[in-house]
């Protein structure tokens, strides 16, 4: 090999293919499948645990369905956002818009690849459409009050407790069996101005 020739590359860099961006999209109703089998992988049973999302030790059944998906996509002034990576689905939101402010909901990430910095794009996103989509001035969410670190993380993102709560609707299999006695979400909001 002369000074002029190139260098090769070793053969474990040459095989490295770059990561995909992710790509944020409305879900569609052929994604109601995925959507479903993502949020259920984020919030319950052993698949679950792998993030730290989980809320398997507080609640058991489903977390979501597919009329339940399938109304939130077809209902006035709603918007199922999701995220892919190489046309998988790796995360989504719900946002919907309530007056003048917009409620954000079933926010999941992939358990394998939570803690890469995903649910910060996707949180901003999500204040983004309500803001230039709707004018929304602010974003409302609702969390169940035992989950403290996720209550943090949105402190964090510059949400703040209301004070207000809202009861956990017990006996609504849709929504899962409880495990304790005590559930109940705590409000959320963060002005979007």
């Amino acid at each position: 090999m002369t000074a002029a020739e190139p260098t090769p590359a070793p053969a474990d860099l040459a095989a490295t293919a770059p990561v995909a961006q992710p790509v944020v999209r409305a879900a569609e109703l052929r994604d109601v499948p995925a959507v479903v089998a993502l949020v259920e992988s984020a919030y319950r049973g052993d698949s679950s645990r792998a993030g730290w999302t989980t809320e398997a030790d507080l609640l058991e059944g489903q977390r979501t369905d597919e009329a339940a998906v399938t109304e939130l996509l077809t209902r006035p002034d709603s918007v199922v956002l999701l995220v892919e990576r190489d046309g998988a689905p790796i995360a989504c939101c719900h946002v919907e818009r309530r007056g003048g402010a917009a409620y954000f909901g079933m926010f999941s990430v992939s358990p394998a690849i939570q803690g890469g910095g995903l649910g910060r794009l996707l949180l901003a996103r999500a204040e983004e459409w309500a803001r230039t989509a709707w004018g929304a001035t602010a974003m409302e969410m609702t969390v169940i009050e035992q989950r403290a670190e996720l209550i943090a993380w949105y402190e964090r993102r510059g949400f703040a407790r209301t004070g207000e709560f809202e009861p956990f609707p017990y006996g609504d299999l849709r929504f899962g069996v409880p495990l304790r006695t005590d559930l109940r979400f705590a409000k959320l909001a963060k002005s979007l101005v």
